[in-house]
């Protein structure tokens, strides 16, 4: 379809710049404008979320699942939890490349919906999965700790 040729072209040229747009010299790795934005303190990260948001939102305008959706901002919520820690966030934020994922699975499904939502409900009940499984260890180590410190007193 010609205006998906056009969201391709303009969701592929942002990903490019935010992730991807500026060459390291001596080395044969980039970074784009979200990493340079996360030196900004508290700031930085924040609008790189936001921008980061965008392909996301494209996304939802053009009809991705939800399990679609929920792993572009999967990837996004990483990349922005992530690089909050000073040094090693702007390390990772560089490495990540959230909007190119995102704009990979954007493609995907654009490509092979069926193929994109498979492996993304798989994608999100492997999360979902992963998430119980810690709660339930935090709970479990809570209630032994709680137990402890009631029982030394």
């Amino acid at each position: 379809m010609p205006e998906h040729q056009e969201l391709r072209r303009r969701l592929g040229r942002i990903a490019w710049l935010l992730d991807s747009s500026i060459p390291l010299p001596g080395v044969r790795f980039r970074i784009g404008i979200d990493a340079i934005l996360g030196l900004i303190p508290g700031l930085g990260d924040l609008l790189g979320v936001l921008l980061s948001s965008y392909i996301v939102r494209e996304a939802a305008r053009v009809g991705a699942p939800p399990s679609v959706l929920m792993r572009m901002a999967w990837n996004v919520a990483i990349e922005g939890v992530v690089g909050m820690i000073p040094f090693f966030g702007d390390v990772f934020d560089a490495a990540w490349k959230a909007n190119q994922r995102n704009f990979a699975l954007l493609e995907t499904h654009l490509d092979d919906p069926r193929r994109a939502r498979r492996s993304s409900r798989l994608f999100v009940g492997l999360l979902m999965l992963a998430l119980g499984v810690f709660f339930v260890l935090v709970g479990a180590g809570g209630y032994f700790i709680l137990r402890a410190v009631v029982h030394a007193f």
